[in-house]
């Protein structure tokens, strides 16, 4: 039988190998098709934006990649787990340093792996590539290299240099320990900290703590030969000697008794359990030697209890790992050309990681852990990796920082507008969705959610108190929902931040079935059978809640089938004024937004039932500030065959060239036609369209949800909607798969004012 061990070597060499070697590449990213492409990306377009650098140095960021380029560079001599294994054998890691560069913060890197030993040689070598880099990422250089290396780029470097096994781990670890004073009641000015590992990860932890309050003379560190006292003469160097201690005791046994604080830096058990009982009350454990700590949190807690405790494993809670670091402080540097990461750029980026996980968490990121506890206190001191909010709230609070001490050479204008869009790279719909959040603030419209038990739903709602003006309702369960919002560490409870409608117990109750039955008594509708509806079904509940007004807005389809909550709306909700003509589905796609029609309410609509969606598809596309360009889209392709899809979409395009319109439409097409403006113009010159169409509009509704979920599923397409057209905003259907973030998005388009979008 295959050890665990073989089995995750096996995997991890195999994820290496395949498809293809490494975990990075090269694209480009503009085009290259033609000749004139090649006249400008080289010969002779190419020279005139080196005039233009050499002109002036600084627009190499704006000509160049340079300003979004960082190089991860290493001699391989204290890789992380496996000592001094070359600078060849470190490329791998180099690599995934790289990815997560791109991964959490957009960042691009080359990793470079260089064969010199010698500080003062390696230092020339890395300043030598300034003209090539925004920024220097200096990683598993032994100490104390390390400090020379780094000392001698910043002071001859214009852009960022940054040791990260120093600095993104002490930032980490000062913002984990920020929040276990919080936790603990303790301050940092008045703790005693002792500590393990004198190398540059420890000393770099211990500057930090001194940034943060801590006082030199509480502070206690040891290494392989014991504590670190004045006139020692073993395995000392300048770093070390700082921390000094004027003391008799010489170990760690001597010194622990009474410490508030262990930090650890060093080898796998080190600090024992009887150490730990010497501490203070409410210890602070942060053991993070990898793969095995200075104590296992069991071990500790036997003796502890109270203690709280941090790893560098990911298998227990409290991960200290620099990935909730690096990525954000390089992001805020480079964008507004820091010429250094100085201390108040690292205290920024602290206090960012600190308050965030004091916040409440995302719905993206409980997907990303799920079944993990994410509430602040002992077990949560510090954001997961995967948190969205960490580039937004991170970087911006280090660009701040960066402009505020003088060093950015590009400061940023407009920081909210800035974190806006750091927030629409990791939320692909926050963009196009802007202007709809901007419309949905002006007026605090009542939401009500048919399913208010369900997660997504109680995430959305905390989100929506947070970022718009709208009052969610929810109906369910009261004990059921306060319960939920405890145990996913949810701000809002039910009363205080937003109304339920209990269908067990409402006092409401006998008004909404006789409202049901006085609206479906001639359709079959029994008072006992209207009774039922309203004790068992949501969203016939919150249709008629629209329907009596103490609702705008009813927002289902959590769960079950689209049609089934179809019929409830429309039972209710649909008259002379509002009744559903289509579902309109907006795809953001990786180069820009696609929308679909219709996707799920006609299925096989006439010319008429065609012309009204494409009318409901112009409004609706306007809400995002897009200029609707519409294709009817078929077989068939500008009259070319007879079947019955051409005929009904040529007959709509007739009805709708009846009377002036306020938007662009053509067809009936193929959807390459339809995207292709070079293709359509071949094949009819005189078509009334410019450019790609952003609108499809099929002629049943088996194409249309077709498209949808291949885009979904194979094209990377991030939906928002279905948008449930026709109804006045008063209902809307969504998906079984959509997300919190989703529910987010359709909650403000449902509260944008029915005056403005019919």
């Amino acid at each position: 039988m295959t050890e665990p061990t073989d089995t995750l070597r096996h995997a991890a060499l195999h994820y290496h190998e395949f498809p293809k070697p490494g975990k990075l590449e090269i694209r480009a990213t503009k085009p290259l098709a033609n000749g004139r492409d090649l006249s400008r990306a080289y010969s002779p377009g190419v020279a005139e934006a080196c005039l233009e650098i050499k002109a002036n140095p600084a627009d190499a960021s704006r000509y160049t990649a340079r300003g979004n380029l960082v190089a991860v560079v290493t001699n391989g001599t204290a890789v992380l787990g496996l000592g001094n294994i070359g600078p060849l054998a470190s490329k791998p890691v180099m690599e995934g340093k790289a990815v997560l560069f791109k991964k959490f913060a957009n960042i691009d890197c080359f990793d470079i792996e260089l064969d010199e030993s010698d500080p003062e040689k390696l230092a020339d070598i890395v300043c030598a590539l300034e003209p090539t880099f925004g920024a220097i990422n200096l990683e598993d250089i032994k100490a104390p290299d390390c400090f020379i290396v780094e000392e001698r780029c910043r002071e001859r470097m214009n852009i960022p240099v940054f040791h990260d096994d120093q600095h993104g781990t002490a930032i980490v670890v000062g913002a984990a320990a920020t929040n276990a004073l919080h936790v603990s009641g303790k301050a940092f000015a008045d703790i005693k900290i002792v500590s393990t590992g004198g190398g540059a990860a420890g000393i770099a932890c211990l500057n930090m703590l001194l940034k943060l309050g801590a006082k030199r003379e509480n502070i206690w560190l040891c290494d392989i030969h014991g504590l670190v006292y004045e006139g020692r003469s073993v395995d000392m160097n300048p770093q070390k000697a700082a921390f000094a201690q004027h003391s008799d005791l010489r170990s760690l046994d001597e010194v622990i008794g009474g410490a508030d604080m262990f930090l650890g830096l060093s080898g796998p058990n080190v600090l024992t359990p009887d150490m730990v009982a010497k501490m203070t009350p409410k210890p602070i454990v942060f053991a993070l030697a990898n793969p095995t700590p200075e104590i296992m949190p069991d071990a500790a807690r036997a003796v502890a209890p109270d203690a709280i405790i941090a790893t560098g494993r990911s298998d227990f809670p409290n991960q200290v790992n620099n990935v909730l670091c690096f990525p954000f402080i390089f992001r805020g540097a480079l964008d507004v050309g820091a010429t250094t990461i100085n201390s108040e750029m690292e205290i920024a980026c602290v206090q960012g990681i600190a308050e965030l996980a004091r916040a409440s968490t995302t719905a993206e990121a409980a997907a990303a852990y799920q079944g993990e506890a994410m509430n602040f206190g002992p077990d949560y001191l510090i954001p997961k990796p995967f948190d969205p909010r960490l580039s937004g709230i991170v970087s911006t609070a280090v660009a701040r920082a960066a402009m505020d001490s003088g060093v950015a050479t590009r400061p940023l204008a407009d920081l909210d507008a800035y974190k806006a869009d750091l927030d629409a790279s990791v939320f692909k719909s926050s963009m196009l969705m802007r202007p709809v959040f901007e419309a949905a603030r002006k007026d605090a419209r009542r939401i009500v959610f048919a399913e208010g038990e369900d997660e997504r739903v109680l995430r959305a709602a905390q989100a929506i108190l947070e970022e718009t003006s709208e009052q969610p309702i929810l109906i369910g369960r009261p004990s059921v929902i306060e319960a939920r919002c405890e145990r996913l560490g949810l701000d809002v409870r039910p009363g205080r931040d937003f109304n339920l409608v209990n269908p067990e117990d409402d006092p409401r109750y006998r008004d909404y079935w006789g409202s049901y039955h006085e609206i479906m008594k001639r359709r079959g509708i029994t008072p006992d059978l209207a009774k039922a509806v309203m004790r068992t079904n949501s969203t016939a509940i919150g249709a008629v809640m629209v329907h009596r007004g103490e609702a705008d807005s009813l927002l289902c389809g959590t769960f079950g089938e689209f049609r089934w909550h179809l019929n409830y709306v429309t039972q209710v909700l649909a008259d002379a004024t509002h009744h559903p003509h289509g579902a309109l589905s907006m795809m953001i796609l990786e180069d820009g937004p696609l929308f679909i029609a219709d996707t799920h309410v006609r299925v096989f609509p006439t010319p008429e039932e065609l012309a009204e969606t494409a009318i409901g598809a112009a409004r609706h596309v306007r809400r995002f500030g897009i200029e609707p360009k519409i294709a009817f889209c078929s077989q068939s392709q500008f009259g070319n065959q007879g079947n019955d899809s051409g005929k009904r979409l040529r007959a709509a395009i007739a009805l709708l060239d009846s009377a002036p319109r306020d938007f662009c439409y053509e067809g009936e097409m193929n959807i390459d036609t339809a995207l292709d403006a070079e293709l359509r113009a071949r094949l009819l010159p005189d078509n009334r369209m410019e450019g790609a169409a952003n609108v499809l509009i099929f002629s049943n509704v088996d194409a249309a949800s077709g498209v949808r979920n291949i885009l979904k599923m194979k094209g990377g397409g991030l939906e928002v909607g279905p948008i449930l057209m026709g109804m006045g905003n008063r209902a809307h259907i969504v998906s079984p798969s959509i997300t919190s973030r989703g529910l987010l998005n359709m909650a403000a388009l449902a509260g944008t004012p029915v005056t403005h979008y019919g």
